[in-house]
């Protein structure tokens, strides 16, 4: 697997081919959202604006919007989120939301050692 990046948001993308990326939610945001009850991913072919909301969970504490970390479409969503949208909470550094292809990746992403620097200073 290919390294993830990640947005000041809590989002995280990976590529898993060229133009092809799979987008999740970080540890962190899960944690801050709390148990995750319910996910609305968006549908296919839904543009993805970089930094505009694609998606929203429904946690214990609240509705969160889910912010895309690119520009591009959705090509594919993670079926098994609808019917187990805990999944998130269990492991939610493997658990894809979205498939999505893209051209290019915002500059604006960090690798995992400048999320994590980024973190300590929240």
């Amino acid at each position: 697997m290919s390294e993830k990046l990640y947005t000041k948001d809590h989002e995280w993308v990976e590529v898993v081919e060229k133009g092809i990326v799979l987008i999740g939610i970080s540890k962190y945001a899960v944690e801050q959202l709390g148990d995750i009850v319910f996910i609305n991913p968006g549908e296919e072919r839904d543009q993805l604006v970089f930094n505009e909301s694609f998606a929203d969970v429904e946690s214990v504490k609240a509705v969160s919007d889910i912010l895309s970390p690119i520009d591009g479409e959705i090509i594919e969503i993670n079926e098994e989120l609808l019917d187990a949208p805990e999944k998130l909470n269990e492991a939610p550094e493997e658990t894809w939301i979205i498939k999505a292809s893209y051209d290019e990746l915002n500059d604006e992403l960090m690798n995992l050692d400048d999320y994590l620097v980024y973190l300590e200073s929240l």
